[in-house]
């Protein structure tokens, strides 16, 4: 998917009307309009090459890190979604054959949530074309800049953490 040379990114249109925009601003603008290029491109490749959406990978990516299982607040809480979502999400992939849910021993009213072999074989493959194509897409910056970039992006979640405690704080 192109974009068509007229179509502006947000940074790109900020920058053009704008120019009393902080630098503050510009920089958030940078840092989104990166994220939604390299998350549309993973999407694209995601879909083209596994016929499966982001979000299927992430909750795959999830269970992958805890091989017993996990239950679905369990799963929402660390997507960030909802439980209808993941819901819709763990249906699709346990009817696919690649998880697979069983009762809690302890709590009838939960079930956990694992792959099943098949599933693990799938996001294996998956993942290792994902970090391959992550790569791909930052290739063009040797090892200092990413270093660079790493130390500074840590600086930049340091500051907006900071800003968020203080915002929540008395």
């Amino acid at each position: 998917m192109s974009a068509e040379p007229h179509a502006l990114d947000s940074e790109s249109r900020a920058r053009g009307d704008h120019a009393d925009h902080k630098a503050e601003l510009r920089l958030w603008l940078r840092l989104l309009t990166c994220t939604t290029m390299i998350e549309t491109e993973i999407r694209r490749r995601m879909r083209e090459r596994f016929d499966i959406t982001l979000p299927r990978f992430d909750l795959m990516a999830q269970l992958e890190r805890v091989p017993d299982g996990m239950t679905l607040g369990e799963l929402s809480r660390r997507m960030m979604v909802s439980n209808g979502n993941v819901t819709g999400l763990v249906d699709r992939l346990v009817a696919e054959g690649l998880l697979q849910r069983r009762q809690s021993d302890t709590d009838r009213r939960a079930h956990y949530v694992s792959l099943t072999e098949a599933g693990r074989r799938s996001f294996a493959a998956m993942a290792a074309e994902h970090e391959d194509w992550v790569a791909d897409l930052f290739a063009d910056l040797g090892p200092g800049e990413v270093a660079s970039l790493m130390s500074l992006l840590g600086a930049a979640k340091r500051s907006v953490q900071r800003s968020v405690r203080n915002a929540v704080e008395p």
